[in-house]
């Protein structure tokens, strides 16, 4: 490995490496399509004639169908990864999700758009946990943190920049605009070079890219699960908190918010905050303390955003951004569970836990529907909210410290 970078052109040179470069930008074409649903569901909705009391309930189900298939998607591209290398992944998810986000514009049924959401959702589910296995394989263990930050930090900006274009455009445009950007960025990728770490595993003879060697070894199986538990509060904020603002506003009384505009101030803040996170875990030299932190500050800013009374849009959408900045911690959750694991199983990891937990917002949104009769819209959220924090504060205290670990190791059997 290399040492410890003494000057920050050094630094910058590591950093600017064409591996790191185009996972940073494939994740944010990756996050721009991502969201772009969240930002165009109401109009898009609307316009294929489905009722303003409907718009709810058809929006969880494309939701669903789309999370479904990044749950299928993250086995299948992690897999893929492991067996043939991170680049087979990195080309085959963006043609994917491209040509599928140019197809949603398109679209004149909802069963049209549950088709293709599903279609974006498995190739979705590739990208960014191979690049950030790359990114992480081909920079030293003193500056990966600041590697997978860069990672983050341009693939917040791609829901950011899907407001802006739908804001812009209409609707189907906006779906052509992420589909046209994916495909410019395939051409990049034919600059990119593999995992020195994976091509040295392939020429041994070890089993790759096997789950079955996660799903029936206890201690594995225990770091997987823990993994995913972690990330859990990330996504019940940003798939029902932040996706369904609309609702939660009309709750407590708040007429006229915007959901596109939620996702907007809610990802801004999540600029900053995989920035403060990544910059204080590589200052603290941990990946826990960190989290621990930012997991804390969710919860907090989950009880404000349901439970401090408010009338004025401002305010609502200052929590927005606030809770957006306290799930700064999406990269650093996604980096310590690639750092558990051995380059043979790493990018089956590192792809499936994020898509688990991305595809936790299924059962999430089912509980929050189920809960919602009974308790009400805020109650209801506030249960799962809380419930959430506490099961990721106890997966994160049995998971190992990672920031010090070499990446140069492979599962046995």
């Amino acid at each position: 490995m290399s040492e410890l970078p003494t000057s920050r052109p050094s630094l910058l040179s590591q950093l600017m490496q064409v591996p790191v470069i185009v996972a940073a930008l494939g994740y944010l074409v990756d996050m721009y399509d991502l969201f772009l649903f969240s930002v165009v569901r109401v109009p898009s909705l609307k316009a294929l004639n489905v009722p303003d009391d409907q718009l709810l309930t058809e929006g969880i189900t494309l939701l669903n169908y789309q999370m479904a298939g990044m749950l299928i998607g993250g086995v299948l591209w992690g897999v893929i990864a492991d067996k043939k290398g991170r680049l087979s992944v990195l080309f085959g998810s963006i043609i994917m999700y491209s040509l599928a986000n140019i197809g949603n514009g398109f679209v004149t049924s909802l069963d049209q758009y549950a088709i293709l959401r599903f279609i974006a959702g498995v190739g979705l589910a590739g990208e960014l946990g191979a690049g950030i296995t790359l990114v992480t394989e081909v920079l030293p263990k003193e500056i990966r943190g600041y590697g997978t930050t860069l990672v983050a930090t341009l693939g917040v900006m791609g829901a950011i920049l899907a407001y802006f274009v739908a804001d812009m455009f209409a609707w189907r445009i906006s779906y052509f605009v992420g589909g046209g950007m994916g495909l410019l960025l395939l051409v990049l990728r034919f600059n990119v070079f593999e995992s020195g770490m994976f091509k040295h595993v392939k020429e041994k003879a070890v089993d790759r890219g096997n789950i079955m060697m996660i799903l029936t070894n206890g201690k594995r199986f225990g770091k997987y699960m823990m993994a995913i538990l972690v990330g859990l509060p990330i996504w019940f904020v940003v798939g029902i908190l932040i996706t369904f603002s609309p609702e939660f506003g009309a709750a407590k009384g708040i007429i006229g918010i915007n959901a596109g505009k939620a996702v907007m101030i809610a990802f801004s803040g999540q600029v900053g905050g995989d920035i403060v996170s990544g910059l204080l875990s590589q200052y603290l030299k941990s990946r826990k303390k960190v989290i621990r932190l930012f997991i804390l500050l969710s919860l907090a800013m989950v009880i404000g955003y349901l439970l401090i009374p408010m009338t004025d849009l401002f305010s609502f959408y200052l929590l927005c951004g606030l809770l957006g900045f306290c799930n700064g911690y999406w990269t650093l959750f996604i980096t310590i569970a690639a750092e558990l694991f051995g380059t043979n199983l790493r990018a089956t990891v590192a792809t499936t836990v994020p898509n688990f937990v991305r595809g936790a917002t299924i059962p999430l949104a089912a509980l929050f529907v189920s809960f919602k009769p009974d308790l009400g819209v805020i109650q209801s959220a506030l249960v799962i909210g809380v419930a959430t924090s506490a099961v990721a504060l106890l997966a994160l205290y049995y998971l190992e410290e990672t920031f010090t670990k070499d990446m140069d190791f492979i599962e046995k059997e």
